[in-house]
C-alpha cells in the first residue's frame, strides 16, 4: 500500500511571495530616471515590443517560480508492505427440528404495518450469521451443517458470496431429526485438518463456531470425544446456545406444509456441555436468548480472534525544486532579453567634397 503526499520542504520561503504585491506597488509608483541628451531623437529606436508589459510578466513568474523552487517541494511517498495471515474456521449449524421453535421476534417495516412478529431459530440467526461471514474479508470459512447426522455444506473458501448464498439455502429438513453434535463438531474438525498451516501438532490459526439448540442425542461420535479431538489439536471451539428456557411455541403444519397453529415444546439446550467444551479448548459459550444476545455472541467471537497485522512502512522522497527554479531562471532571462533595446547601427555620413 502506498500513500502520496505532496508538501515543502522550506515553506517559510513562501512568504516571499507575499512582499511581491508591494514591490510591484511601489514600482508603479516611480518616476522613471530623465537623461537629456543633445539630438537623442535622431539615433534614437525603440524597444523589441514599445510599452509592453511582458518583461515585468515574465520577471514576476520567474521569480514567483524561484522562490517556489526555494521552497523544495516534493513528493512523499509512504510505502508500506502489510503482511497478513487470516484466520480459517468453519461455522457448524444446527438444522434440527427444534430450530422450527419461534421463541425469537423481529421488528416489522411500517410499510407492512409495523411491530413485531415471531420467526423460528433459524431464521434469527441467518443474517447474525451471513453478517459475521461479511465482517471477516481475510479469513476462509467453511460450513458444516448437523441434525441426525453431519455433512459438508461448504469447504473453507474465500469466496464469502459464495458462501453467503448457501447460508441463504439454508432450511430446516434438509437432513434427518435429531441432534448430532459430536459429529457436527467431529466433520468441522476434520475440515481443518485438511489444511496446510500445523506446528508443534497444533493447529494455527484455526476456531469453530458451533451453534445449537438442543442436546446431543445422535451421532457416531460423544460431543465428549469430539472435544478432546478439539484440544488435542489446539482448536478453540466457540459454542452458542440458541433459544429461550423452558416451554416455547412450535408450529404445527398440515400435510401440505401450512401453518395451522403452536403447540408447547419444552427446550432442551444442554447448556451444561456447551460450557464444558468452549471451556476445555479456550473457547468461550455464549447463550442468544434473542436477536440482540445472538448478535453481540458472534461480535464477542469477531473481537476474540481478530487478525493481526504487521506492516513495514519506509519513505520515498522526490525533489521537485527543478522543475520550478529551471523554468524561473528561464523566465528572467527572458524577461531581461526583451527589456534590452537592440543595438543601434553605426553610421558614418561621408563628407560632401567642394569643388
Amino acid at each position: 500500500m502506498t500513500l502520496t503526499n505532496y508538501t515543502f520542504h522550506d515553506p517559510w520561503w513562501l512568504l516571499a511571495l507575499l512582499a511581491l504585491p508591494l514591490l510591484m506597488w511601489v514600482r508603479g509608483r516611480r518616476g522613471a530616471p530623465v537623461l537629456v541628451v543633445p539630438f537623442a531623437a535622431s539615433w534614437h529606436r525603440p524597444s523589441f515590443i514599445p510599452s509592453s508589459r511582458w518583461p515585468a510578466a515574465f520577471a514576476v513568474v520567474g521569480i514567483i517560480l524561484l522562490i517556489v523552487g526555494l521552497a523544495r517541494p516534493q513528493i512523499v511517498e509512504d510505502k508500506r508492505e502489510v503482511k497478513q495471515q487470516g484466520y480459517d474456521l468453519m461455522l457448524a449449524i444446527d438444522l434440527s427440528g427444534s430450530m422450527l421453535a419461534e421463541d425469537y421476534e423481529r421488528s416489522v417495516p411500517l410499510a407492512r404495518g409495523g411491530g413485531t412478529e415471531r420467526i423460528n431459530r433459524l431464521q434469527a440467526v441467518k443474517p447474525i450469521i451471513q453478517a459475521f461471514i461479511n465482517q471477516r474479508t481475510s479469513d476462509r470459512i467453511g460450513m458444516v451443517v448437523f441434525s441426525g447426522r453431519a455433512y459438508t455444506l461448504a469447504p473453507l473458501t474465500f469466496d464469502h458470496e459464495w458462501l453467503g448464498r448457501q447460508v441463504e439455502r439454508l432450511k430446516l429438513g434438509m437432513i434427518e431429526d435429531g441432534t448430532a453434535i459430536g459429529d457436527g463438531l467431529g466433520v468441522a474438525l476434520t475440515r481443518l485438518e485438511q489444511a496446510k498451516r500445523v506446528g508443534d501438532s497444533k493447529r494455527k490459526g484455526a476456531f469453530v463456531v458451533l451453534m445449537t439448540d438442543g442436546a446431543n442425542n445422535r451421532g457416531l461420535l460423544t460431543p465428549e470425544q469430539s472435544t478432546e479431538i478439539a484440544k488435542s489439536r489446539g482448536i478453540p471451539v466457540y459454542t452458542i446456545g440458541a433459544g429461550k428456557d423452558g416451554l416455547v411455541p412450535m408450529p404445527v403444519f398440515d400435510d401440505n406444509g401450512n401453518k395451522i397453529g403452536y403447540r408447547r415444546a419444552l427446550s432442551d439446550l444442554d447448556e451444561g456441555q456447551l460450557r464444558t467444551m468452549a471451556d476445555a479448548t479456550g473457547g468461550k459459550f455464549f447463550r442468544a436468548y434473542d436477536l440482540d444476545t445472538a448478535e453481540k455472541a458472534f461480535a464477542a467471537i469477531d473481537a476474540a480472534q481478530k487478525i493481526e497485522f504487521q506492516a513495514k512502512s519506509y519513505l520515498l522522497t522526490t525533489e521537485l525544486f527543478h522543475w520550478c527554479a529551471i523554468p524561473g531562471a528561464a523566465m528572467l532571462f527572458l524577461g531581461a532579453l526583451v527589456a534590452v533595446p537592440p543595438a543601434l547601427p553605426f553610421r558614418r555620413k561621408r563628407a560632401s567634397a567642394t569643388a
